[in-house]
C-alpha cells in the first residue's frame, strides 16, 4: 500500500450528531497570533454593552457566559463552519475520526435558520427512521428550530442511547412536515463495504473518510478478488461516494491516491503559509488500471468531492449522480489555554486543475436522478420466438452449435441466479448504481477492444 502518512492532521467540517461532533476538513494548529492595532472605538462599544447586560439584565449572568457567547457570535458573523468549541466540544471533536459514537448519525448545516441535513451516516438510527439529504428540520420534539444556534440544536439532538426525539423534517415534494422518532444509539460506522455486482465488476462504498479508511478500501477490493474464480480479473469498480459528508483529509488524499499513479491530488490556498498545502500522488494504482465509476449526489461533501474531483480532473475516472455539496473551506482547529478551541476558516481547497469547489460542487461527468423504477409494474415473462423454433430451419453447420438446449439445465440455472440479485432487483432497488454497472461494463468492453 502507498505511504499514507502526512505531515499535518487535516479533518473536514460538519456536525455529527452525538457525543462527539464530526469532523470536518479543519487543521490542528497551534501558533503565534500577529497582533494588530486594537479597535478602541468598537471596544469601548463592547464594554459598554457588557457593563449594560451586567447591571439590567433581568436576571445574574456570568462573565463567562456573556464572553463565550460572545466569541459565538463572532465567529458564527463570518462564515457557517467557524465556531467556537467549549471543552467538551473540543475534546469530542479530538476523538471524533474514531468511527465511534453516540447519537442519531447525521451530518448537518444550518440553512435559513433551520438545520438541514447534509448527509445521513449510513447504518445509523437516521438513516434507517428515513431522513434524507436535503431535509430542512424545524422542530426538534416541540421546540421549534428556528432561533437556536447550530451549536444548541446539535446538543439538544444529543442525549442518551435509547431514548427518543422527535424531529419535524420539510422535504421537497412533500406537501406536509413529516414526523420522524429516532432512538439515539451508539454510532459505530464501518466507513468501507464491498460486493461482487457481476462476475469481474466489484462494488465499494466508504460512508464516510476515516483514518483508516484508505487501508480498509485496500482491504475490500483484496476481498473482492478473493471471491473471484482463478480464471477471473477485476474488470472494472464502483465507487459510491453517496452521501458520504466528508471526514479526515488524509483519507480522502489516500483513498486517491490509491488508483492515481502521479500528479496532483488536492491543493490548499489561503491567508497565511501553513493554510498553503499540496498533496501529490505515488506510483501504483490498486486495481491496476481497470475501469472506475464514481457515484456521487448532493449529499457529497468535503472528503468526497476531493475524491471525486481529482479523479475526474485526472480523467481516472467517469463521475456519475447529481452536482455535490459544494464544501470547499478549510477550516483550522486553534487550541486555546482552557482546554477550548476555535475552529476557523482559514483556505478553501482546490482541485488538480485548480477548479474551487466551494459553493459550487462536483459537477458529473453524466448527470443521472435518483429516480426509482415502479415496483409495481412487473414485466410479463413469456417465451420469444426464435429462427431455431421455425419447423424445417436450416442447422448452423457448426456441430457444436446443432446440441439441442437442456432444458433441465436452465432451469436449474434460472434458480441459482434467482438467489442471486438480477438486473432487474438492481434497477429497482438502486436505478443509479444499475446504470454505473452498465457504464463500467461499456468502459471495460472498450478498453479490451483497445488492447
Amino acid at each position: 500500500m502507498k505511504p499514507q502518512t502526512q505531515k499535518v492532521v487535516l479533518v473536514f467540517t460538519g456536525l455529527v450528531l452525538g457525543v462527539s461532533l464530526s469532523i470536518g476538513h479543519g487543521v490542528f494548529a497551534e501558533r503565534d497570533t500577529p497582533q494588530a492595532a486594537l479597535p478602541l472605538e468598537e471596544l469601548r462599544s463592547f464594554s459598554d454593552v457588557f457593563a449594560r447586560i451586567k447591571a439590567d439584565y433581568v436576571e445574574p449572568v456570568e462573565d463567562k457566559v456573556l464572553l463565550e457567547n460572545a466569541i459565538r457570535g463572532m465567529l458564527s458573523g463570518l462564515d457557517p463552519h467557524s465556531t467556537y468549541l467549549d471543552q467538551e466540544q473540543f475534546k469530542e471533536l479530538q476523538v471524533g475520526t474514531t468511527g465511534e459514537f453516540g447519537g442519531l448519525g447525521i451530518e448537518v448545516g444550518m440553512e435559513d435558520g433551520f438545520v438541514k441535513v447534509i448527509s445521513p451516516i449510513d447504518d445509523t438510527p437516521a438513516q434507517r427512521a428515513g431522513v434524507k439529504a436535503g431535509d430542512l428540520i424545524i422542530r426538534l420534539d416541540e421546540t421549534p428550530v428556528k432561533g437556536m444556534t447550530l451549536n444548541e440544536a446539535v446538543n439538544r439532538m444529543r442525549g442518551k442511547p435509547g431514548t427518543d426525539i422527535v424531529l419535524t423534517i420539510v422535504r421537497e415534494g412533500q406537501e406536509a412536515p413529516l414526523k420522524l422518532t429516532i432512538t439515539r444509539d451508539v454510532i459505530k460506522v464501518k466507513s468501507v463495504k464491498q460486493r461482487m455486482l457481476e462476475a469481474g465488476f466489484g462494488y465499494v462504498r466508504i460512508s464516510q473518510f476515516q483514518a483508516t479508511t484508505a487501508d480498509n478500501l485496500v482491504e475490500a477490493i483484496s476481498a473482492l478478488k478473493k471471491d473471484m474464480k482463478k480464471d477471473e480479473k477485476l474488470r472494472g469498480l464502483v465507487l459510491d461516494l453517496r452521501n458520504n459528508p466528508g471526514g479526515v483529509l488524509n483519507g480522502a488524499v489516500a483513498v486517491s491516491d490509491a488508483f492515481l499513479d502521479k500528479g496532483l491530488i488536492v491543493y490548499t490556498e489561503g491567508r497565511i503559509a501553513d493554510s498553503r498545502l499540496r498533496f501529490n500522488a505515488t506510483p501504483d494504482d490498486v486495481i491496476s488500471g481497470a475501469p472506475l465509476v464514481v457515484l456521487v449526489n448532493q449529499g457529497s461533501a468535503s472528503a468526497s468531492e476531493i475524491v471525486a474531483g481529482a479523479l475526474q480532473d485526472h480523467k481516472r475516472a467517469i463521475i456519475v449522480g447529481e452536482r455535490t455539496f459544494g464544501k470547499g473551506s478549510v477550516q483550522t482547529i486553534i487550541p486555546l489555554s482552557n482546554d477550548t478551541a476555535v475552529k476557523l476558516t482559514t483556505a478553501r481547497y482546490y482541485t488538480p486543475n485548480g477548479r474551487s469547489i466551494q459553493a459550487e460542487g462536483i459537477v458529473p461527468d453524466i448527470q443521472l436522478d435518483n429516480v426509482r423504477v415502479a415496483e409495481d409494474v412487473e414485466a410479463q415473462s413469456f417465451d420469444t420466438i426464435k429462427e431455431a423454433d421455425l419447423s424445417r430451419h436450416l442447422q448452423n453447420g457448426n456441430a457444436k452449435d446443432n446440441v439441442k438446449e437442456d432444458k433441465g439445465a436452465a432451469k436449474t440455472n434460472d434458480k441459482d441466479k434467482a438467489d442471486k440479485e438480477t438486473p432487474e432487483s438492481l434497477a429497482r432497488s438502486d436505478y443509479q448504481l444499475y446504470e454505473a454497472l452498465n457504464l463500467l461494463k461499456g468502459l471495460a468492453i472498450q478498453q479490451e477492444r483497445a488492447r
